[in-house]
């Protein structure tokens, strides 16, 4: 069984729902990736969603987008976070998801070839943010063949008979952006409750929220309808301030994600 799909049955089985933190491959430094993770999971992720720095990131807001370029003015490269996630996925009991430009996809060979070498490294699973559904053709079936899984994205403004394909193409999770336009935090959460149920309507794929979703209180509120919470801007920002005043990447990665798991019903 993929490592995501176990992630989630066993929430099931004991009513929890998963908290997903989103960290950068390469920030808050680029060798800080394995002790981010691991401090990831010791404060209570159960799925970790790694994004691959890209220099024209997708829907991404000002902090994620920063911290991308960071990372790459510190050289970091796609092979460079493969042999980071292999280097500590032995220790990690979570599952590992790659957020990912098909641009970067292309680059490294096409679908087959980057999904056999992410999962051989240790990725569970792929996102692809700007890869539309009438093209995701060659990376559902390289992720099926590799047995990983592939989240697609249906946002607020998605019609109804797309929103089911896209929840019928998704393996592992369907991923619902709790707000349309780019990543970063709110001081409220959005009401995903139509939303999801929609999805749950027309897959029985668990079904994670994120986009604006920064504290604890906020993650409450989402999980009572999702499966699953993606956090990211606020957990990037909170790593560099953090680290910037001398913490430790992976305590820092800990101390936040812990007091985000404090919010799962």
């Amino acid at each position: 069984m993929n490592r995501i799909d176990h992630v989630f049955e066993s929430l099931r089985a004991s009513g929890r729902r998963a908290l997903m933190p989103f960290v950068c491959a390469g920030h808050p430094g680029r060798d800080s990736l394995p002790d981010v993770l691991s401090g990831c999971e010791r404060g209570g992720a159960s799925i970790i969603e790694v994004g691959i720095p890209f220099s024209d990131p997708i829907a991404d807001g000002p902090v994620i987008a920063a911290a991308m370029h960071n990372a790459l003015r510190q050289g970091m490269t796609p092979a460079i976070a493969f042999e980071q996630v292999r280097e500590i996925r032995g220790s990690l009991a979570c599952a590992l998801v790659a957020m990912v430009s098909v641009s970067i996809v292309r680059r490294m060979g096409g679908s087959a070839d980057f999904v056999r070498e992410a999962v051989a490294a240790g990725f569970d699973g792929f996102i692809f943010p700007d890869a539309p559904l009438e093209e995701a053709g060659p990376l559902i079936e390289a992720c099926r063949s590799e047995g990983a899984a592939l989240s697609l994205l249906v946002a607020p403004t998605t019609r109804p008979e797309r929103l089911a394909a896209i929840a019928n193409a998704s393996k592992g999770f369907v991923y619902v952006l709790a707000r349309a336009g780019i990543t970063g935090e709110r001081a409220d959460a959005a009401d995903v409750a139509g939303l999801v149920q929609a999805v749950r309507r027309a897959t029985s794929v668990p079904v994670v929220c994120g986009f604006g979703v920064g504290t604890a209180q906020q993650v409450h509120e989402v999980a009572m309808h999702a499966d699953g919470v993606i956090v990211g801007s606020a957990l990037v920002r909170q790593l560099s301030e953090a680290t910037g005043a001398g913490e430790s990447p992976g305590a820092a990665a800990e101390r936040i994600v812990a007091e985000l798991a404090a919010g799962l019903p």
